[in-house]
């Protein structure tokens, strides 16, 4: 299954390191060497084992724009399944980014009409700490007018922090098959497992699947710090010609493990009580043969769940 994904926004926006940093396992501050795109570039991505991204960044320059919407409108608008426009928030020309951001909703909705729409203010290291709400706020309301009556979602990012992690993984999240249903397999694994929280991670990105947790905790962005730590770990991994497989923690407050579930996916299992975390060896969610299909049946056993949960992504 393909998906297409238009990434588009002004001129120096910060598109291409995102995507860089994402998908092409760039570190911040190599970005900055990254030149401006020209045209269009395309990028395909298999993120998951039924899932294939066709992710089309295109340049913002302003003559790549005007030929988006007049020579190039059906084959760059057609087939769309999520739009992604990102707003630099240190922008002066706003009114101009928004005029571009309208003609690519007129033409999303021309040519793809249902497609989802993702709006990125980037950039957000730029303002000061004290007026980050403050300045999002603004925007997203200025945003939000623009697209009506189409709905849109908003998020603060930087290439800086785990914001642009959250980001991306709410986009994957829509774009992701079966999620429902995964959920609802997480869930019963969790119980069965009397684990606090267990979460899917996407394997080449580390972005966030899906994840289910029994019990609240403070911190609602801890999964998007797990993503952006477990990537630079893997960086570095890589660096000295060692690859990562799995972590596994233990402490007297909790036990954690992250370990490979499937050819595309790895799994991250919490216990607070020290004698669940000792009984759950890292292999116990780990099975290796796939369902035939992906339907549950009713009632499901620990091996039989965590066979339904690997088969939805072979």
């Amino acid at each position: 299954m393909k998906k297409k994904v238009l990434l588009m926004g002004k001129s120096g926006s910060g598109k291409t390191s995102m995507r860089s940093i994402i998908f092409a396992n760039y570190i911040a501050r190599d970005t900055l060497r990254l030149g401006p795109t020209m045209d269009v570039e395309h990028t395909h991505m298999r993120i998951l084992s039924g899932l294939v991204l066709n992710l089309w960044d295109c340049g913002g320059q302003d003559g790549f724009m005007e030929s988006y919407f007049v020579n190039q409108r059906e084959t760059i608008f057609r087939n769309v399944e999520v739009l992604i426009y990102v707003f630099d928030i240190d922008n002066y020309e706003v009114a101009k980014d928004l005029n571009y951001y309208r003609s690519c909703l007129e033409a999303v909705n021309q040519n793809s009409p249902g497609a989802r729409i993702f709006c990125l203010i980037h950039k957000m290291d730029l303002v000061p700490e004290n007026k980050q709400q403050e300045a999002f706020d603004g925007m997203r309301s200025r945003i939000e007018d623009v697209t009506k009556p189409i709905r849109c979602s908003c998020f603060a990012t930087s290439i800086w922090d785990d914001t642009l992690f959250n980001a991306w993984s709410k986009i994957l999240y829509e774009l992701t098959p079966n999620v429902k249903v995964l959920e609802s397999g997480l869930t019963q694994l969790c119980e069965l497992l009397e684990a606090d929280e267990v979460v899917l991670f996407e394997r080449a990105t580390f972005l966030q699947l899906a994840c289910h947790s029994r019990r609240p905790h403070p911190d609602e962005h801890r999964f998007d710090k797990i993503s952006n730590i477990i990537k630079q770990f893997k960086l570095s991994c890589s660096k000295i010609g060692a690859n990562f497989t799995k972590i596994e923690l233990r402490n007297q407050h909790f036990t954690a493990f992250i370990d490979v579930f499937t050819s595309s996916t790895y799994i991250m299992v919490v216990c607070s009580d020290p004698s669940l975390g000792s009984s759950i060896e890292p292999g116990t969610v780990c099975i290796l043969l796939p369902l035939p299909n992906t339907m549950v049946p009713p009632p499901l056993s620990h091996h039989r769940l965590t066979l339904f949960l690997r088969s939805i992504f072979y």
